[in-house]
């Protein structure tokens, strides 16, 4: 595998306790910023002290862990809270398929983060060439207020509204023919913007419209992810399936019935014992106790309801959350079952190469602990251009009509972020 690498000699580290810095991303100095908050905690970062680029490949997630190692293992750290996301920190963003190039990690130069009460800002520098490198004397200060991008056009991505429809008409019929058991077809949105782009705009309105969503941004792939491919602490592991989508309703008594609807849908509850089974299969053989329910729940968020399925385990031996991500991605909730057939059903109908989208995006630090989540509801920024993206599990009795409402349901999200 060859790897594209930017990276400094020796790191030196310093995480140092801070007053309560209030909204986090409040203090992002600039557009390129790096992010993952939920509930008003998690970390933010901004400056570049080191990046690897991976190309495709089925071992990038070890290929990931091996170059971690060589720059934190040896790092001088000084740490005094060594709490998950202190010390040494690189956050994340795995192309969707294995064959993409599109992976990135990225060594942040400063670090500012909150967990549990406690808050602190870490600096990772390179003295060697950077000269005498002191931790932050406090907190940054907080930053202008973003511009927004000001007047949109919108265009359509890869295909069409009918095209996709098409598309998906044809995975029904061979699903039914017992080519595969599901596969999610995805969608892309274009908007072209007056101005730049500043993630930081959407981030501050995702984190308030979705709260209970893990809000991201990671070399320009920016969004707000309902679901949490895994987190691991210690030798916790834990994460929320999803698979199974209706929109909200109108009203509290519409809402609920929808919700009903939802849970008793035959073709829903298919399409999410598929992603549950799944991880159950994948996380079973790392961990020695393993908890999975017998039922979905609901979780409701502002545009959409979702059939969830919270999985919580004890890991068996050391291994890392990039370890964990290896066993996991790609689940049938963003890819389908079995997962090699979906993933070539989804190369030829959806006209497009997903990029990061429905991978994985989040963090890591030196002692194997991170949170990483499905890069969902998102959109990849380039200047005054947005992608967006939205995606739906396609099973035997799926209407194409159906699922392209509830692909637009899903778009809502970053145009709101956007739009505002």
């Amino acid at each position: 595998m060859k790897l594209a690498v930017h990276a400094p000699g020796r790191l030196v580290v310093r995480t140092t306790p801070v007053a309560d810095p209030g909204d986090l991303l409040s203090r992002l100095p600039h557009p390129t910023a790096l992010a993952w908050v939920r509930h008003g905690d998690g970390l933010v970062g901004w400056g570049e002290t080191a990046r690897l680029e991976l190309p495709g490949g089925h071992d990038r997630f070890a290929a990931a862990d091996a170059w971690l190692r060589e720059m934190f293992d040896p790092a001088e750290v000084d740490d005094p809270l060594r709490l998950p996301g202190t010390g040494p920190v690189a956050f994340g963003s795995f192309g969707f398929d294995p064959k993409s190039a599109d992976s990135v990690l990225i060594v942040p130069r400063y670090v500012l983060g909150r967990r549990d009460g406690r808050a602190w800002v870490t600096t990772i520098g390179d003295p060697a060439e950077d000269g005498p490198f002191p931790p932050l004397a406090g907190l940054p200060p907080v930053a202008a207020a973003p511009a927004a991008p000001g007047r949109l056009t919108w265009s359509d991505g890869a295909r069409s509204a009918p095209s996709w429809e098409q598309a998906v008409a044809t995975a029904t019929s061979r699903i039914r023919s017992g080519h595969l058991g599901k596969v999610v077809l995805a969608r892309d949105l274009i908007a072209h913007a007056a101005r730049p782009i500043d993630a930081r705009a959407l981030l501050e309105r995702l984190a308030g419209r979705y709260p209970t969503c893990y809000t991201f941004a990671v070399a320009g792939l920016v969004g707000a992810t309902p679901e949490l491919l895994i987190r691991r602490s210690g030798d916790r592991v834990d994460s929320l399936v999803l698979a199974g989508t209706t929109a909200r309703g109108t009203a509290p008594a519409d809402d609920d019935a929808r919700a009903r609807t939802l849970f008793r849908s035959g073709k829903d509850r298919e399409e999410h014992s598929y992603a549950v089974d799944m991880v159950r299969d994948a996380l079973a053989p790392l961990c020695t106790d393993l908890d999975v329910p017998d039922e979905p729940e609901l979780l409701r968020l502002p545009n959409v309801t979702h059939l969830a399925s919270p999985v919580h385990g004890r890991l068996a031996a050391h291994r890392t959350v990039l370890d964990v991500l290896a066993a996991l991605h790609p689940t049938p909730a963003v890819a389908g079952t079995p997962t090699d057939r979906a993933l070539e059903l989804i190369r030829e109908l959806e006209g497009m190469d997903r990029g990061r989208y429905a991978g994985p995006v989040g963090w890591v630090d030196a002692r194997g602990d991170g949170e990483w989540g499905i890069a969902l509801r998102c959109a990849e920024l380039d200047g005054t251009r947005a992608r967006l993206f939205a995606g739906c599990g396609i099973v035997a009795d799926s209407d194409p009509a159906a699922e392209l409402a509830e692909a637009q349901n899903k778009f809502r999200a970053m145009q709101y972020a956007l739009e505002g």
